[in-house]
């Protein structure tokens, strides 16, 4: 893959005899938001601390090699907010980033005045970090995550806590870098629905383990509304639909039958099947959104 920013191959990380980590291969495209979807203690944020720099593998490796000169350079490229802003809470956000700035060796006061625009802190005067919302916490350290200019940046769980508006501002903050920085973005959540409005590429893990690797297309396929048909003889009544010139269908678990067509085709193929001579005990339509894949997903691969 051409363009893979990041890699990883085998990851594992232990404490002890127990994997937080294990056998972790993921795959992390430049210019995608990519989503890690799983519960709290899932190894989401070992797993970042690990590609962050923050803490070693046990064993297995990762590699940026998207970015020029590999891992070697790439921890200086990298901004993260993992767990919780680390903030001076007696400083204003103008001094939080100021003295994250010259910890990268940068203290132009255009640079942090935009970052700070770009977050909505740009009117907060004097007032001390301390005393922000928890919301204004989580654009600050955004903002401070981007004081060395990242191509990447790792964030764990970021709208955890905040309310509607506060989703919606990070939101609207993610994308933006994305779209109009051209920043490659990991993220890590269990609140699914808003991850779905966000992510191009997703990883589904439990238990320490990536259960499925998808994009965003895959996954909205596998999501997409079916009519789900039950009857006595599935194989016999695919033939019977596929004569009759359906072809959007597919086998389903037991005696289903899933059908991917538009419009209001069910009473007609209940028809047809039921002019085979073959029963059709039921025939419905089914919408299944990300967390109930999520949750159909991990039981499953037989993770859980």
């Amino acid at each position: 893959m051409s363009d893979l920013l990041l890699e990883t191959k085998g990851l594992i990380k232990a404490y002890g005899k127990r994997n937080v980590v294990s056998n972790v291969d993921i795959h992390v495209k430049k210019g995608s938001i990519y989503g890690l979807i799983g519960r709290n203690g899932a190894g989401k944020t070992t797993l970042m601390k690990m590609v962050a720099g923050m803490t070693r593998p046990t064993d297995g490796s990762f590699d940026y090699v998207g970015i020029e000169g590999g891992n070697k350079n790439a921890f200086g490229k990298i901004g993260a907010l993992i767990e919780i802003p680390a903030l001076m809470p007696s400083l204003s956000a103008h001094d939080n980033m100021k003295l994250k700035c010259i910890a990268y060796g940068k203290g132009d006061d255009a640079f942090i005045a935009d970052t700070l625009n770009l977050v909505g802190l740009s009117k907060t005067g004097k007032k001390k970090a301390g005393r922000f919302s928890l919301g204004m916490k989580q654009r600050l350290g955004i903002a401070l995550a981007l004081a060395g200019d990242p191509e990447i940046l790792l964030l764990d769980e970021p709208i955890n806590g905040l309310d509607p508006q506060g989703i919606a501002e990070v939101r609207e903050i993610l994308t933006k870098l994305n779209q109009e920085r051209g920043i490659t973005i990991i993220i890590s959540s269990h609140i699914l629905a808003e991850l779905a409005k966000l992510a191009t590429d997703y990883a589904i893990i439990d238990n320490g383990v990536i259960v499925e690797e998808s994009t965003r297309d895959e996954l909205e396929l596998r999501c997409r509304t079916k009519l789900v048909f039950k009857c006595d003889d599935p194989a016999g009544a695919i033939k019977v639909l596929k004569d009759a010139g359906y072809s959007d269908l597919e086998r389903g678990e037991d005696d289903s039958i899933y059908v991917y067509e538009e419009g209001e085709v069910g009473p007609d193929m209940n028809m047809k099947i039921c002019q085979a001579g073959i029963m059709v005990r039921s025939f419905a339509y089914e919408t299944v959104d990300l967390e109930e894949y999520f949750l159909n997903t991990i039981r499953s691969k037989g993770v859980s």
